[in-house]
């Protein structure tokens, strides 16, 4: 894993020791003439097998070494523009090449963007184009060593982007890294055990990190629950002696100059799911500490929009709970009395996430979002 320094590089390339520069050419009519480009541009000559390599109808990638230097690797990537081109190539692409380097010894990584009228007809807009190459970077960058007893620290990797429209550069940057927090603190939620994230750890882990990001949040304990009569999270929860949680975020941009719109995000909070009395076979439940990604989602997305200063109104609403198995827990054949009123009647103990999703989309509706 290394610690992106993610920046403009601006008219020219002043390449550094170290260093990897990435390019792209473009599979069309002109490709020979593409190439040539690439030849003038980085001052090489490809060898007659690098050739037969690239324009080879399997060829999609080559990696070169200059002894100058400037850069001291280069790797070449074909983009073909056919039925299978999508608006995640390059995404894809960038967190593949950031993977391959992790184990060498690189320090400077430079990053050259096709020109934006090529591929115009698969991105909204120029700033998103260049967005995908740098969420590319910080998706597959991410690990999650916490609980590794030889992790090592990450080392930095300094990475100038090069585009002929430097205009969008910037702001694409400010936006994406904004994202990569919130989208690197979702996947943390997901990853963390289930034994380090019951109900009242994730409340207390979105508490501690969306108010320092400035978005208020408050936690319903289970007396709560009760005076709020959710009975739906109540009962998934019985059956755990880790009782649930009712944790509510709430963000309003300060910059808004106009009435925002007010959006309600919810999301399935439960710890970790064993089936409860329907209870799941062993390979079923093996993945069960991510049945919160829902609500791991909805954190990181508040936390995102905090820290991008979105112009939006958004209540982050997670209900929750761990559906285990116990002499309290509820039972095929229960009737439930949620908070809205409405009685469930538990057919499988094994569809709880509906259940707590009940009280919890009672809760977002009355608080009258747009969406």
């Amino acid at each position: 894993m290394f610690n992106l320094k993610i920046n403009s590089g601006g008219k020219k390339a002043d390449y550094k020791p170290l260093s990897v520069a990435v390019a792209y050419v473009i599979d069309d009519q002109n490709f020979k003439n593409n190439l040539l480009k690439i030849e003038d541009q980085f001052d090489i000559k490809l060898s007659a097998l690098q050739l037969k390599n690239i324009t080879s109808k399997e060829g999609s990638e080559i990696t070169l070494s200059k002894s100058s230097g400037d850069p001291n690797s280069i790797i070449i990537s074909k983009v073909k523009l056919d039925k299978k081109f999508s608006a995640d190539y390059f995404r894809n692409h960038l967190a593949g090449v950031i993977q391959k380097i992790e184990k060498e010894k690189i320090e400077n990584l430079y990053l050259f963007f096709p020109e934006f009228n090529h591929f115009s007809k698969y991105f909204e807009k120029e700033e998103y184009y260049y967005r995908t190459f740098i969420e590319g970077l910080y998706l597959g960058n991410y690990s999650f060593d916490k609980f590794k007893k030889d992790k090592k620290e990450p080392r930095a990797l300094n990475v100038l982007l090069f585009a002929r429209n430097e205009r969008f550069i910037k702001s694409a940057i400010e936006k994406t890294n904004a994202l990569a927090e919130g989208i690197y603190y979702t996947k943390d939620l997901q990853n963390e055990p289930a034994s380090s994230l019951r109900p009242f750890e994730l409340a207390s882990s979105v508490k501690s990190v969306l108010t320092k990001a400035g978005i208020k949040v408050t936690i319903f304990d289970e007396k709560e629950a009760k005076k709020r009569k959710m009975g739906g999270l109540l009962a998934v929860g019985m059956g755990s002696t880790n009782k649930p949680r009712f944790i509510v975020a709430h963000y309003k941009s300060k910059a808004a100059k106009k009435k925002m719109k007010k959006v309600a995000l919810v999301g399935k909070g439960i710890t970790f799911d064993t089936g409860g009395y329907c209870v799941k076979p062993a390979q079923g439940m093996t993945d069960m500490k991510a049945d919160m990604s829902g609500a791991a989602v909805v954190a990181g997305t508040l936390l995102a929009a905090a820290k991008a200063e979105l112009p939006v109104e958004i209540l982050g609403i997670i209900p929750a709970a761990e559906n285990m198995i116990s002499g309290d827990a509820m039972r095929p054949g229960d009737v439930i009395k949620t908070a809205s009123g409405k009685t469930i009647e538990v057919g499988h103990t094994d569809a709880e996430g509906r259940v707590i999703l009940a009280d919890a989309l009672d809760y977002a509706s009355k608080q009258k979002p747009d969406e």
